[in-house]
């Protein structure tokens, strides 16, 4: 038995102990090193970080209950990193969002403020002033704008080439 379990081992050759070895690896450090994701490519980019950060916000607070899903899914083909899997979330919880659809919900504003983060390299404050409407529910009737600040961090992805890397909605 010992023997035909061995001449089983020896069949798997490089693999068998490559395997294992990963395995002795994974279960004496508690984790496993793997090779790096490939880099993320967006469908645009900007050549200022700012201007990034403009664009992206504007799209982000100007949508309506039949856009928002694919607004969303559109700033995630724009950004790479944490602020691509944000978006991606947000259009997959709005997608199917009866609420906000049976309301004919929608917000619109505009982006008032881009400012450096002081001691923090890429990243921004973002202060927008918001609004949000309804056509068929009175949920949101007699709401007023309302001030919005989001850390938002842009990444480099080569020279003059500025996406936004994460988004942090604060307010």
């Amino acid at each position: 038995m010992a023997l035909a379990l061995g001449g089983c081992a020896s069949l798997g050759g490089t693999h068998a102990s490559t395997t294992t070895s990963k395995i002795a690896q994974a279960q004496a450090n508690h984790e496993y090193r793997s090779a790096p994701p490939p880099p993320e490519t967006t469908t645009s980019a900007a050549s200022q970080p700012v201007e990034a950060i403009r664009g992206f916000a504007s799209a982000y607070i100007n949508w309506t209950s039949d856009t928002v899903a694919d607004d969303m899914r559109s700033l995630a083909a724009q950004s790479i990193g944490q602020a691509r899997s944000a978006m991606e979330l947000a259009a997959a919880q709005t997608a199917n969002d009866y609420e906000l659809q049976r309301g004919g919900v929608a917000n619109s504003g505009a982006v008032e403020a881009v400012a450096p983060l002081l001691g923090h390299r890429n990243q921004y404050l973002v202060v927008t002033r918001e609004v949000t409407t309804a056509t068929a529910t009175d949920a949101y009737q007699g709401l007023r704008p309302a001030w919005h600040v989001t850390v938002a961090t842009v990444a480099e992805q080569a020279p003059g080439v500025w996406v936004l890397s994460g988004w942090q909605p604060e307010s």
